[in-house]
């Protein structure tokens, strides 16, 4: 007898009615005489909200949700029938606040959670096929199909309602997302916002600079482009990183961009740091200047960054 499964350390069950999936570690899998037992690894991922996770193995029928009882309570769309019974493989799960949205290996979303939060797709299910990649803001989800158009749902006011830019969103490639608003890289390198002016949902002020961009990074309330000749163009509230002010001269060559809630860091082509935005959310790095140097990769929590230097060693700055 071959018993196959997918699973780095445990073996999963079916599916029980809240969506988690009863535990077996391999020691314990019953195994008679002449049977054996083959494990095909599989790495997992994690998707969160403010207060959940999500575990699954992209292609595998297989996702364990486990957290607050928030996103179970009643109003709340249920764990999807397809998740539950484990009928279907997950490519790839994105996150609200409140909400998850998956998406299947046919190319079709299903989400559940909090319905405010994006957690009920329903009313776009029927657009929602051949997607390739969601993205969640604090309460809306964006979903980018094969062909490049962009599908929409979630609050309204958040990022979840799209109709007034509908025409713009083709041959996207890519979104990024603050906490409300979204903005989308098309392959001409043009860039489409929408959702809460105040938080980067309007970028016409800097529309004729968005040309030829090659990525953007969001912080709560802001957006920072990259653009091909390592240019950064940002929009959104100034106090959250939307005024490059005084270091725009110095953004040349920008490889990289990391946020936190409230500020950006830049990574130039020679390995230095340039920050800017609120100084509260790691925006001063004036005290460690010395130590970015050869820095190869940045990150930010909510109110500091870490930077990894070349030789591997890391500094740390948040004021």
């Amino acid at each position: 007898m071959l018993l196959v499964f997918a699973c780095p350390l445990w073996c999963p069950a079916a599916p029980t009615g809240d969506g988690s999936l009863p535990r077996q570690l391999l020691s314990e899998v019953p195994l008679a005489g002449g049977e054996h037992l083959t494990v095909v690894a599989q790495k997992t991922s994690l998707a969160a909200t403010a207060a959940r996770f999500a575990m699954y193995c992209s292609g595998v029928a297989y996702v364990d949700t486990w957290g607050s009882a928030y996103m179970s309570r009643p109003g709340n769309e249920p764990f999807p029938e397809p998740l539950r019974n484990g009928t279907m493989a997950v490519l790839h799960i994105s996150a609200t606040d409140n909400a998850f949205a998956a998406i299947l290996e046919d190319g079709t979303v299903v989400a559940w959670g909090d319905r405010s939060c994006g957690g009920d797709c329903s009313k776009v299910a029927w657009e929602l096929v051949n997607v390739q990649q969601i993205e969640g803001a604090e309460a809306a989800f964006a979903a980018i199909q094969q062909d490049g158009h962009v599908v929409t749902w979630g609050a309204p006011h958040g990022g979840g309602n799209s109709r007034g830019v509908q025409n713009a969103l083709v041959g996207v490639r890519a979104i990024r997302s603050t906490t409300l608003a979204f903005a989308a890289i098309r392959h001409d390198g043009h860039v489409v916002t929408w959702g809460d002016p105040d938080y980067g949902g309007d970028s016409q002020r800097v529309r004729y600079r968005l040309e030829n961009v090659q990525n953007i990074q969001g912080s709560e309330r802001a957006f920072a482009a990259i653009l091909e000749d390592g240019a950064v163009v940002t929009w959104g509230d100034p106090d959250w990183g939307g005024d490059t002010g005084e270091v725009q001269a110095q953004l040349k060559d920008v490889k990289e961009i990391g946020a936190t809630r409230a500020a950006f860091a830049a990574i130039l082509a020679d390995g230095r740091v340039v920050t800017w935005g609120d100084a509260a959310c790691g925006a001063d790095s004036s005290s460690v200047q010395d130590q970015l140097r050869d820095v190869q990769c940045i990150k930010g929590t909510k109110l500091a960054f870490a930077a990894i230097r070349a030789d591997g060693t890391a500094s740390l700055f948040c004021l």
